[in-house]
Order: structure tokens, then C-alpha cells, then sequence
């Protein structure tokens, strides 16, 4: 498995050579959620499909 850091350079080189600062700090962005994402499934802090439901029926009351 890749360390962070060789997932952010292999990230970085597959980007236009004309992406700005910006384009290269949203990319690293989304992959730090998706990360973050992944991380609280395999930890078990999610919510299923019902339990948000419910949770969203009690905030529109």
C-alpha cells in the first residue's frame, strides 16, 4: 500500500501541467475526505439509510 505522501505526488502528476495552486489544493481536498470517509466506514461511525432518514424528519419538525 502507498504511503500518503506517494498518493499525493502520484496525485499531483496525473494533474494538467497548467493546474493552479487552487486546482492541486481542492484536489488534495476531496481525496482527504474521501480518506476521512472510508477511515469512519471501516470504524463503524456511519449512519445507514434509515437511521438518516429519521434523523433528518426530526430536524424538519
Amino acid at each position: 500500500m502507498p504511503t500518503l505522501k506517494e498518493t499525493v505526488i502520484s496525485l499531483v502528476e496525473k494533474l494538467p501541467e497548467n493546474s493552479t495552486i487552487e486546482d492541486i489544493m481542492e484536489h488534495l481536498y476531496v481525496k482527504q475526505k474521501i480518506l476521512k470517509g472510508q477511515k469512519q466506514l471501516e470504524t463503524g461511525q456511519y449512519y445507514t439509510h434509515e437511521e438518516a432518514k429519521e434523523i433528518i424528519k426530526e430536524w424538519l419538525k
